[in-house]
């Protein structure tokens, strides 16, 4: 009996210790306390957004196609992108060769902006549409020429006289100083059937910048500051005017499909808003490494860009939102009237739970956008209590949230 008593006293302990180890753990739940909420004050307002865009160089790559032009600039079915760029070429009978692109580009809400690479050679010092400066005696007719680009086109919303003069190129090209940039605005700058913006330096360097600034009349004649960013990091630029981001790509030896590449890119845009910019402009729409491939399909660059441009379209204002809340997070918030709109990027491998609080507006909720490695534009609800609300950013991520 005492041995029968003893079997079943083991019996009772080996299973209660086995249903210990085998217990389930509580699903994890996010914690307020573990991560700090990120402040958006829709009260401080900063920079107003210009937009996002991309190239559309018909002599090099061919034009976009119809289907492609809806892929690039529908904020419905498509990215969305607000800006396309164009080249204005040496060859005045292929000025409107573009203008279906911009025409709907512009029928989305967009603007066009252009750049010249070189100027017809016979303007020019050189006498060839490589390297060169233009002639001082040919400014008259050179900015006849950039106002019958800008009537041929059907407008633009700013033109610049030269495309990165700083640099020595061996294609079509103008090799030309910050006062010589310069000292064309300050003569024919209002002259060119368009809003200056310039002078596009390659790596938006500040010193090329501020000689070109140095000249009074060329300044009071620029309407926008623009540059690139190879080889160059976004900065704050000490400038009274809106800067524009006009060129830029990370990496062409990649498809535009790469996450990794992709996730670097949508830091990037969001460190040039975060540094005061109003617009970004990644260099080829239609290429193996940009938004949308040589099918015309959408890569996952696209889908990232999306994530801004579909959502904080031109004319909306950036306000005040803590950039960096937490370890691999980075965000931006953005509004128009009572709208917000607030961008996060998650870089670390897990999701994170992101608090915020809001001040300066009253929102009843968002509707979340995600894409990830694996998903597009992925839909959600997140929900507001009283000013504070948070939301689960999956690991290597960018979300969208635009409030109801």
């Amino acid at each position: 009996m005492k041995r029968l008593f003893l079997i079943s006293l083991i019996a009772m302990f080996l299973f209660s210790c086995q249903k210990k180890e085998t217990h389930p753990k509580p699903p994890a739940t996010p914690q307020f306390d573990t991560v700090a909420a990120a402040t958006i004050d829709a009260g401080t307002t900063q920079q107003t957004i210009f937009g996002f865009g991309g190239a559309d160089i018909v002599d090099w790559t061919g034009d976009l196609t119809a289907a492609e032009r809806t892929a690039a600039f529908s904020p419905t079915t498509g990215i969305g992108l607000s800006i396309v760029r164009v080249c204005v070429p040496v060859d005045s009978t292929e000025f409107a060769q573009a203008k279906a692109t911009i025409d709907m580009c512009k029928a989305y809400g967009g603007a066009a902006i252009a750049s010249v690479w070189s100027a017809p050679a016979w303007m020019k010092t050189n006498d060839s549409t490589i390297h060169g400066a233009i002639k001082t005696t040919s400014y008259s007719e050179y900015a006849a020429y950039l106002r019958s680009f800008n009537s041929a086109v059907g407008g633009l919303a700013a033109i610049s006289p030269t495309n990165e003069p700083n640099i020595t190129a061996t294609y079509e090209s103008m090799h030309m100083t910050a006062s010589e940039v310069a000292n064309f605005v300050a003569n024919e700058g209002d002259s060119c059937g368009a809003p200056i913006m310039a002078p596009e330096p390659f790596n938006m360097d500040q010193t090329f910048i501020d000689d070109y600034l140095s000249n009074a009349e060329a300044k009071t004649k620029t309407c926008f500051i623009c540059g690139h960013i190879y080889g160059a990091k976004p900065y704050v630029l000490s400038v009274d005017k809106q800067v524009w981001m006009t060129e830029h790509y990370i990496n062409s030896n990649v498809s535009g499909n790469d996450w990794a590449n992709a996730m670097a890119a949508a830091k990037e845009i969001n460190d040039c808003m975060n540094v005061g910019w109003s617009a970004y402009v990644w260099w080829y729409i239609r290429r193996s490494y940009g938004p949308i491939d040589e099918n015309g399909n959408i890569q996952k660059l696209g889908y990232v860009m999306a994530q801004y441009a579909r959502y904080v379209r031109p004319g909306y204002t950036k306000i005040s939102c803590t950039e960096n809340p937490s370890t691999g997070i980075y965000a931006t918030a953005y509004k128009q009237g009572s709208k917000i709109v607030v961008v996060v990027i998650n870089q670390n491998s897990s999701e994170v739970y992101q608090p915020f609080n809001l001040t300066g507006v009253t929102v009843s909720g968002f509707t979340s956008y995600t894409t990830t490695g694996s998903s597009n534009l992925a839909s959600g609800d997140v929900s507001v209590s009283g000013n504070s609300f948070g939301a689960a950013i999956p690991g290597s991520s960018i979300t969208t949230l635009v409030s109801d």
